[in-house]
């Protein structure tokens, strides 16, 4: 079942959280964001967020640029860089001109506006032999532990409008046929910040107090009664998916 009120309403609600996604949100691997940038050097991190993509990238030494609609997110990326242009539109409203990009990359966002509009924004403002991506993060759930922890995370929200482990492929006329690669990575955690991690999911900012409350108890208990993760720091195992499409 797909509720398209919720789906909208799960995709702005990060505004509020927007210190926590900062301080909790796993980077992207350097292999996969080189994949692909390639030679290219002129960047637009679509849905920035709060930066971490937009950090990654900056290590490269690219001339980046960010596009991100929530204001506090926007804030909160131009408060950890502040050398980085970050410009308030949405993707099916880039405010650049026509053809200004080598790259457009997204992180976490792409299920949130694939849409022919979005798409035909994006091809917009990509240079012709340019690249559109995208990249998501998930929780490797070949892992035990990992894989009833995720069974256990999961909300009325999660039941209605299901955000996990799909890869959303951009399909348009100037696009070419999109390739797709994965790379293991892994984010260190312990008990506590993997709960914070989690509960800056959309999933959570939807669902009522009572609910949050209870689906976090019952991770808490589970994850310091596992030896895995009732030590200390543990490895929490991630698969980074990424696809990209060439600009015809």
């Amino acid at each position: 079942m797909h509720d398209p009120d919720l789906h909208a309403r799960r995709a702005s609600s990060f505004g509020d959280i927007a210190f926590a996604y900062a301080r909790h949100r796993p980077r992207y691997p350097e292999e996969a964001v080189a994949w692909v940038v390639d030679e290219h050097t002129r960047v637009l991190d679509l849905a920035a967020g709060t930066g971490q993509l937009t950090d990654t990238l900056l290590s490269f030494g690219l001339e980046v640029t960010a596009v991100e609609p929530d204001d506090r997110m926007r804030a909160e990326l131009t408060r950890q860089l502040p050398d980085v242009p970050a410009l308030n539109g949405t993707a099916d409203h880039i405010p650049v001109p026509d053809a200004s990009f080598d790259v457009v990359i997204t992180g976490q966002a792409f299920h949130w506006f694939n849409t022919p509009e979005a798409l035909t924004e994006i091809t917009r403002v990509l240079r012709p032999g340019g690249v559109f991506a995208a990249l998501w993060n998930y929780d490797d759930t070949s892992v035990p532990w990992q894989a009833r922890l995720a069974e256990l995370s999961e909300t009325t929200a999660d039941r209605v409008n299901q955000q996990r482990k799909q890869i959303h492929i951009p399909r348009h006329d100037l696009l070419d046929e999109p390739e797709q690669r994965q790379w293991p990575h892994a984010q260190r955690r312990t008990v506590e910040t993997m709960l914070a991690t989690i509960a800056t999911g959309s999933q959570f900012q939807v669902i009522d107090e009572a609910e949050r409350t209870q689906v976090m108890d019952r991770m808490r208990t589970y994850l310091w009664s596992q030896p895995e993760t009732a030590q200390g720091e543990f490895d929490r195992r991630l698969i980074t998916s990424v696809v990209k499409a060439h600009r015809r």
